[in-house]
Formats: structure tokens, sequence, C-alpha cells
């Protein structure tokens, strides 16, 4: 039966979860894998990897690499830093208003791709043929976003774990927006709400709906409410734990718990 398998395909360490095809592999060495750029080398660390579904646009594992797919490797990477240096050369001279960050070429050289940010739309069609003409390839440039770029290199966040776009979050890394922020209860300070990225924190996206789901029937605060010692005004939330206080003239702050969710549901 077919497992999934960890494998570091750039030297930034990120791993990729790939397809082992049932064949019989070795950990800590190189094996050629087929994504969807083509034939690439990488470094298998992890075999069998538990709780790990294979899925349709996962890699798959061809082979072990041999020593001629390992010698054409590191050929490979000397060769794209040199291209990656020539192409900033290329868009210095067009003028063009954009940061190249990285080179690479597949595995048989058919394919030269090229990673950059820019602010704005890049007409890239001339710089394309003038690689295409040095290099003798297929030249692919890729207009990247700091999100997308923060996904490749990864990194820890501000929890102190790896972050969430590189190691599990696939999709709509931007319908992230500040009312989630403000929902979830955080102070707008930049440095609490902002990721490596500068852009607001993948994980108000995710964590917006257990928030959401915790909040209902909560006071606002500024909120006058009516409790046992008095009639107060709400000053803070604390929405997992589903408590507020509340400040009553010549009583001070008290804290009132309400019914978890699921004690709401029982009592129906």
């Amino acid at each position: 039966m077919n497992s999934v398998a960890g494998v570091i395909l750039d030297d930034n360490g990120k791993v990729v979860f790939c397809n082992t095809n049932d064949l019989s592999l070795r950990e800590n060495e190189y094996v050629v894998l087929e994504t969807e750029r083509g034939y690439e080398v990488g470094f298998l660390i992890m075999l069998d990897i538990k709780n790990k579904q294979i899925t349709e646009n996962m890699p798959n594992i061809v082979r072990m690499a041999n020593l001629n797919d390992i010698k054409n490797y590191n050929r490979n990477k000397i060769d794209a830093k040199k291209a990656l240096e020539k192409s900033k050369e290329i868009a210095k001279k067009l003028n063009l208003n954009m940061k190249l960050l990285s080179a690479s070429y597949t595995l048989d050289r058919s394919q030269l791709l090229f990673y950059f940010l820019s602010d704005t739309r890049i007409d890239f069609r001339e710089m394309a043929k003038e690689l295409a003409s040095i290099y003798k390839t297929r030249i692919e440039l890729r207009q990247i976003g700091v999100r997308d770029k923060a996904k490749e290199v990864s990194g820890i966040g501000q929890c102190g774990r790896e972050l969430c776009c590189s190691c599990f979050l696939k999709n709509n890394l931007d319908s992230v927006s500040i009312n989630m922020a403000k929902n979830q209860n955080i102070a707008l300070n930049p440095n609490k709400i902002n990721g490596q990225c500068g852009r607001l924190l993948c994980c108000l996206n995710y964590e917006d709906e257990v928030y959401s789901d915790y909040r209902k029937d909560m006071p606002s605060i500024g909120e006058e409410i009516k409790t046992e010692k008095g009639v107060g005004k709400v000053v803070s939330l604390d929405i997992l734990k589903r408590t507020y206080c509340v400040n009553i003239p010549d009583e001070g702050r008290i804290e009132i718990e309400m019914k978890s969710n699921e004690d709401e549901e029982n009592n129906k």
C-alpha cells in the first residue's frame, strides 16, 4: 500500500509530503520526484508518515537518485545561481521594477524558473526572450506576493511555531481582514496582528470561526449590564473563557461567567 514520505526540495529546509508509490526507499538519501514542474531531486528525511493521506496534487517519488542525478542536481544549483545574477542584470537594463528572489532548474534542465516580487504587474516578455536565447530552455517567471514569499521561505511566528502558511495552509492566504482581529478582541497593534510578511496574521482567518461561535450572546465593551450587584458597564471580554468584566459604581469590577456553548446546547 502506498505511503507518504517527507522530502526536502529546497535549501530552506521546507518539507514536502510525497507519494512513495510503494517503492523501496531509504531515509537520509536523495530521491527523484515528479512534480508539477517536471522531475526534481529532493532529500528524503521521513518514511511512512502517519495521519497523512495521499492526494492528487502530491508529488510522486519515482526512484532513488543515482550518482548522475545528484551530479546534475548540484550542477543545476550552481548554474541557477549564475542565471539569477544574470536575470538581475537584464531586469536593470530593461528598467523593470522587480526584485528577483530565486531561480531553479528542473533535473533535466527543460525549465528554468524565476520567482520575483513587485508591487505592480510587470511585462517581462522581453526579459523572458533574452533569457531563453542565453540558456536555451523554457523560461518561466512567476510574480509572487509577500505572503507567497513567507510561505516559500518559512520561519518562526510570534507564537513560537513554524509559519502556518508554510506548514499546512494552502489557499485563501489573502482573505484575512482587520474585522477578524476586532472580532477576536485583539489590540490593533501592528506588532500583534501582523506576521513575518508584514501582512495580517493567517491564523486570524482560520481561528475566526471559533471566536465567532464563542462570542455568541456575549455583551460588547461599553454596554450597560444589569447584575446582582447593580448596573455597570462592560470593560473587558475573555472570549475563549466566555467571561466578561463589569465595572459597577461603588462596587468595582466583577467577573461574570457565561454558560458554555455545550451547556447551552444540553439545556435546550
